[in-house]
C-alpha cells in the first residue's frame, strides 16, 4: 500500500484522476486544494485512506505544514504528484506583468519548495517517486501561452536534473507531458477577459482564446486513462525519463521533434566547426 500526495485536487482535474486511480488500487491518497470544502463528501466515501488538507502552493508554509500532516498521518509519502498549476494567455510582448509572476510562482517556485519539502522523507527510506505534470508545451512552444511555454520549459530541466541528483536513493522522477484532456482546465477562460497590452496582439490573443473556450469539454485527452498510463511507466523497473499523453500530443511532440533534428544535422558541419582546431 502506498501513499500518494498530489497537489491541485480540483474536482474533475488531473489531481482527482490520479487520487481515483491511487484509491482503485488500494493506496492512500493525500489530496490537497486551495478549497477543501469541495472535496468534503467525496473523501467521506473513502474513509481513513483519504486526508483532504488545504494547500495553497505558493505559500511555503502552507506547504511545509501539509507534507507534515500527511507524514504523521500514514508515516510517509511514496508518490508525490506536482500538479497544482494552470496558464494564462498573452503575447510575450504584452502580457501583463503581474501575469508573467504568477505563471512561474506558481508553476515553476511552487513545484521546487513541494520538492524540498517532500524529498527529504524519501531520501530517508531511500524510496519514492516523483511526478511532475508538465505539458506538451515545456516540448514545444505554444503561440499566445509563451509563458506558460517558458515555465514548463523551466519544470523540464529541474526535471532532468532531479532525476540525476536522488537516482541514487532510490527515487524515480517522470516528467509527464499531457496535451489537451477533458479536465477543468480550459473552464475559467470563459470568464477572463483578454488583458494583452500590446494592441498589435489582441487579435492573436483572442482568438487563441476563443479556441480554448470552444475545445472546452471536447477534447479527446480521458484523465482516468492517462494517469494509468502514468502508474503502469512508474511501476517498471526503469521507467521512462517522461510520458507524452494523448494522440494530438504525441503527433505534435513527434513531429516537432523530428523537425528539430532534421535541422541540426543539416548544420552538424557547423556546430562541430564552432571548435577551436584539434591539437590547439
Amino acid at each position: 500500500m502506498r501513499t500518494w500526495f498530489i497537489t491541485g485536487g480540483t474536482p474533475g482535474g488531473f489531481g482527482m484522476a490520479y487520487a481515483e486511480v491511487a484509491l482503485e488500487d488500494g493506496d492512500n491518497v493525500v489530496l490537497t486544494a486551495r478549497r477543501p470544502g469541495l472535496l468534503e463528501e467525496w473523501a467521506r466515501e473513502h474513509g481513513d485512506r483519504v486526508l483532504v488538507l488545504p494547500l495553497d502552493v505558493t505559500d511555503s508554509r502552507q506547504i511545509h505544514d501539509a507534507v507534515a500532516a500527511a507524514e504523521e498521518r500514514f508515516g510517509g509519502i511514496d508518490v508525490l504528484v506536482n500538479n497544482a498549476g494552470r496558464g494564462w494567455y498573452g503575447s510575450v510582448e504584452g502580457m501583463p506583468d503581474a501575469d508573467v509572476r504568477k505563471t512561474f510562482e506558481l508553476n515553476f517556485f511552487a513545484v521546487a519548495e513541494v520538492l524540498r519539502a517532500v524529498l527529504p522523507g524519501m531520501r530517508a527510506r531511500r524510496t519514492g517517486a516523483v511526478v511532475n505534470m508538465s505539458s506538451i508545451a515545456g516540448l514545444r512552444g505554444a503561440t499566445g501561452f509563451g509563458y506558460y511555454s517558458a515555465v514548463k520549459f523551466a519544470l523540464e530541466g529541474l526535471t532532468e536534473a532531479l532525476r540525476e541528483e536522488v537516482a541514487p536513493f532510490g527515487i524515480k522522477v517522470l516528467a509527464v507531458e499531457p496535451g489537451a484532456f477533458r479536465t477543468r482546465a480550459y473552464t475559467g477562460f470563459a470568464g477572463e477577459p483578454v488583458d494583452e497590452t500590446v494592441d498589435a496582439y489582441v487579435p492573436l490573443i483572442e482568438s487563441v482564446r476563443t479556441f480554448m473556450i470552444d475545445q472546452d469539454g471536447r477534447q479527446a485527452g480521458d484523465p482516468h486513462r492517462g494517469v494509468r498510463a502514468v502508474v503502469a511507466a512508474l511501476d517498471e523497473d526503469a521507467p521512462p525519463r517522461r510520458l507524452v499523453l494523448g494522440a494530438a500530443g504525441y503527433e505534435a511532440v513527434t513531429s516537432h521533434w523530428e523537425g528539430t533534428l532534421g535541422e541540426l544535422r543539416a548544420r552538424e558541419a557547423v556546430s562541430r566547426g564552432a571548435d577551436f582546431p584539434a591539437g590547439q
